[in-house]
């Protein structure tokens, strides 16, 4: 597979780095509007992930990293990408800029034989979890949404509860601060987006209850979210609070994620014991870590706790998605 990333930011250089050590998918080129020579100084040195082994330059138009030679572009306008003469199979479009099926269709006019986005996206991109629904890809599908960190670790949990039946479920994300933050008091439309982020614990608004929807209509009017910043890096812990329709003991729930994660779910979603903080999930490929010490019921209302690396745990769902599209399209 010649894969190509579009958009350079947490997401498009934890990719790069990732698919460096990959030999079945050859990272091709990359396009970002900043200069090179930074580029390839913020995929050396990452302040959560540490220092590459290898050594990265930027030369002329490329860069070097170890043995390794990727394209690098500076196009403002995708439609000017050179796709087609780079031969690109898949595009992992992390601009954020291109959502729309209109608007990621863009690659596809470039040469791009497909586009994998590093988000939701809009209405008409088919939403597809790995893990939950990929099986729905077929040789003809173009463009592929595979949600964010959030979709990929709350549609898990909330299918392997709703085989008991889920009355309501509200999910409280507690995620560390990220770039739509500020670093000090500014203007934002969302006026606690506009807050120093490293200063306060800070809900913000999300719309994760429109994609659970989606992907599980027997939800509708059943699931709320929110979001809550909180002064640290990486890291996020998902709090679920769920009525189900049956009264179920703590260790029936932990049962039913300890057997998933062992079977169908290996490697997507897994089960601890451990007392584990936040900075414990770091580096973790899974798109949810249960926590089974903070499973708790009372009645038929039940609190889990779920804790995933936002980053790298979704960046590995998005190189699983690479491998399984080689699949279908071979």
């Amino acid at each position: 597979m010649r894969i190509a990333i579009n958009g350079m930011g947490r997401i498009g250089r934890l990719l790069f780095r990732r698919l460096m050590d990959q030999s079945e998918h050859q990272l091709i080129a990359v396009n970002d509007i900043m200069e090179t020579d930074n580029l390839a100084y913020l995929l050396k040195y990452d302040s959560l992930y540490g220092t590459l082994q290898e050594s990265v330059v930027a030369e002329g138009n490329n860069l070097i990293c170890g043995s390794k030679k990727v394209v690098a572009l500076k196009e403002a306008n995708a439609e000017n990408l050179p796709w087609k003469a780079l031969d690109i199979d898949i595009v992992l479009e992390c601009s954020g800029r291109y959502t729309s099926k209109e608007g990621a269709e863009v690659h596809l006019k470039a040469g791009a034989k497909k586009v994998l986005l590093s988000t939701t996206g809009s209405s008409e991109i088919p939403l597809m979890i790995y893990g939950y629904n990929h099986h729905q890809l077929t040789k003809d599908t173009p463009i592929v949404a595979p949600g964010g960190c959030m979709t990929n670790c709350t549609t898990h949990v909330l299918y392997i509860l709703n085989a008991i039946g889920i009355e309501s479920a509200q999910i409280n994300i507690l995620h560390s601060y990220t770039s739509r933050q500020q670093l000090v008091d500014t203007w934002h439309k969302q006026f606690r987006r506009g807050r120093a982020a490293a200063e306060s614990i800070i809900p913000v608004e999300i719309d994760l209850h429109v994609s659970l929807e989606r992907l599980m209509p027997v939800l509708k009017d059943k699931v709320m979210a929110t979001s809550t910043r909180v002064p640290v890096t990486n890291g996020a812990m998902a709090d679920f609070s769920i009525q189900l329709k049956e009264a179920v003991s703590a260790a029936d729930i932990n049962a039913r994620f300890k057997k998933a994660a062992v079977n169908e779910y290996k490697g997507i979603l897994d089960y601890t014991e451990d007392p584990l903080v936040s900075a414990d999930i770091k580096g973790n490929r899974n798109s949810c870590l249960i926590d089974g010490t903070l499973t708790s019921v009372v009645g038929k209302q039940v609190k889990i706790i779920a804790w995933f690396d936002n980053e790298y745990g979704f960046t590995s769902r998005m190189l699983d998605w690479l491998d399984y599209w080689k699949k279908v399209m071979n």
